[in-house]
């Protein structure tokens, strides 16, 4: 079939909940993709920032492959090797002394969420304006966008209090004695690349710690060397009570979990949560291959050293569109004076794929192996197109 006639299938019979690119992908190698109809991409989206190891990564597609020849789910009443052998390198990695394994961000943020409820006993939950949780009905409760949550307030939970990003004064005055938890991203992907002040989640650290509040950090977005670091909490210099993290955990294959401190974790006991297909043995082979590539690739190294040249380069663009250029490593935005909607749709059509979110801002979260001649390729084209 071609383009139009698979694209008209999804107009038939698909639930009506995306607005997708108008391209049908077939398969990738490295940071491009190419289409069933052999118009390649420059690949600067990544799937929403999971494709780490860009497509069709040597290792983990073997590590894919020698697991699927084993077990590919079995699960959560048994042990499985992949899942233990990684929650160990994890937490040897992070300092964390507990692990879950949930299938996505927004069951990683509803598991951190009941675990910090069922530690304090309280109810309430603080989190940011323009934030993104998840679209659960107690994650879209912590999602802090009113069109999000308006089709569905009379089922969202209440207790759920949204307050400005970076606002410390803002969030003290929020807190109440019945606040279990401060949950936040920290750097915000949906809300446009929001980069806090240095001292804000130093602050809601110390604000939690003297409060007996736990601090969540969403790492959903930010984690797995996304922003420079192996978690973007690392930047700021804290240590959250409970993270949780997804996307480029596992390169590509779903797959989400929860980091917590002992003190805490120690709230939840069996039946508390659960989770049917969490730590498979498929996805957490992936997960294991990701971080040894990780290792071996140096790829923290390249996040950083592209990623400072890429928001170098996009500064560089002297255009009276752009209001703002910021990010971390490989989350970057450029924020521009009107709606990006059209670029996204002329970057596609010139061979690059990208995202505008928050109306206005063009976010670039490429895989993380990308390099400076790539950089470069795309930068003549956003150049030429703004």
């Amino acid at each position: 079939m071609n383009t139009r006639e698979l694209i008209k299938i999804e107009d038939d019979y698909f639930i009506n909940t995306f607005t997708r690119q108008p391209v049908v992908l077939d398969h990738g190698e490295g940071v491009r993709v190419t289409d069933i109809d052999g118009n390649e991409y420059l690949d600067m989206f990544a799937g929403i920032a999971v494709n780490a190891l860009g497509h069709n990564h040597p290792k983990l597609v073997k590590a894919i492959q020698n697991q699927a020849e084993k077990l590919i789910h079995i699960s959560s009443i048994y042990y499985n090797e992949p899942a233990l052998v990684y929650a160990k390198k994890l937490i040897d990695k992070t300092g964390f002394d507990r692990i879950f394994y949930a299938n996505s961000g927004a069951e990683a943020n509803e598991g951190a969420i009941k675990l910090a409820i069922k530690y304090t006993g309280k109810s309430e939950v603080i989190s940011a304006v323009e934030s993104f949780h998840g679209r659960t009905s107690m994650t879209l409760a912590a999602t802090g966008h009113a069109d999000y949550q308006e089709p569905f307030r009379a089922i969202l939970p209440d207790g759920f209090i949204n307050v400005e990003y970076n606002n410390i004064e803002a969030l003290k005055e929020a807190i109440t004695q019945n606040t279990a938890a401060i949950i936040v991203e920290p750097i915000q992907g949906e809300g446009g690349v929001n980069i806090p002040d240095i001292g804000y989640l130093k602050e809601i650290e110390k604000i939690c710690h003297e409060n007996n509040i736990v601090f969540i950090v969403d790492e959903v977005q930010t984690g797995f060397g996304r922003c420079g670091a192996l978690f973007a909490h690392e930047l700021f210099d804290v240590k959250p009570d409970i993270m949780t993290m997804a996307k480029g955990i596992g390169g590509g294959v779903p797959m989400g979990g929860i980091l917590a401190t002992e003190k805490v974790a120690s709230a939840f006991v069996p039946g508390d949560h659960g989770t049917t297909f969490g730590g498979g043995p498929l996805v957490c082979a992936a997960a294991n291959a990701v971080l040894d590539v990780f290792e071996d690739e140096n790829i923290l190294e390249n996040v950083n050293e592209v990623g400072e040249y890429f928001i170098g380069e996009l500064k560089k663009l002297d255009k009276d569109i752009i209001a703002d250029v910021r990010g971390k490593g490989l989350m970057v935005g450029v924020e521009l004076i009107k709606p990006g909607a059209e670029y996204v749709d002329k970057l596609r059509e010139a061979g690059f794929l990208i995202n505008c979110t928050a109306d206005k801002v063009l976010r670039f979260v490429p895989p993380l192996i990308i390099t400076k001649d790539d950089i470069d390729e795309f930068i003549k084209a956003l150049d030429e197109i703004l």
